[in-house]
């Protein structure tokens, strides 16, 4: 699968290296492809500008600063208008991490879905913990591109677990996102995750 990851910093080329070694090509996309903090990315991945990354790809990853999304949809309106998109962004601080509203204004084709938010990279970088392989909880629209994100996510070293669809949801990933925030705060480390029991073990 053609990935494109729009953002290149601890979530990005983290999520990155985990997409390629499982098999994926990776194109990231940035605002200024010469700069010579990407060229380490480039040795092994296509480091293109924005719309070309997101032109070239079956999923585009947003992992870009919340306060930086309205102007990226924007600016890509045309090319995200109807792609397959993992919002993994989240507005900080604000009363809602999620921006679903932006998406339906500005690309109201896109098929939107809120994962990679509630957790830290590091989790992403070593997923498991103490032996256990953490939930990853996602929101977005019912349908076939859920099997897509699912297998992403799986491919992280993660379980993913479906939340429901539309801005209640995403509701309650902002609030899995806060708790995960207060705890590494509380607990003064980032490496620390979710696991629900009692699940359907068709989702293990």
């Amino acid at each position: 699968m053609n990935i494109g990851i729009i953002g290149a910093g601890n979530i990005g080329s983290t999520l990155g290296k985990c997409w390629k070694d499982a098999g994926h090509a990776i194109v990231y996309g940035v605002r200024d492809p010469a700069v010579e903090r990407y060229r380490a990315l480039a040795g092994e991945n296509s480091v293109l500008g924005i719309a070309d990354a997101i032109g070239s790809a079956d999923v585009v990853l947003l992992a870009t600063p919340g306060n930086a999304l309205a102007g990226l949809l924007a600016a890509n309106a045309d090319a995200l208008d109807g792609a397959l998109v993992i919002d993994a962004s989240n507005q900080i601080p604000g009363e809602a991490f999620h921006q679903l509203p932006l998406f339906a204004d500005l690309t109201p084709g896109a098929r939107v879905y809120r994962a990679f938010n509630t957790l830290g990279w590091e989790n992403f970088a070593d997923p498991v913990i103490e032996g256990e392989r953490p939930d990853l909880f996602y929101s977005g629209p019912e349908g076939a591109d859920r099997t897509t994100i699912e297998a992403l996510i799986a491919d992280v070293g993660l379980r993913p677990v479906y939340v429901g669809e539309g801005a209640n949801a995403a509701d309650i990933l902002d609030g899995v996102a806060r708790l995960w925030f207060t705890l590494m705060r509380r607990e003064g480390h980032r490496h620390l995750a979710f696991r629900t029991l009692g699940l359907d073990p068709l989702q293990d």
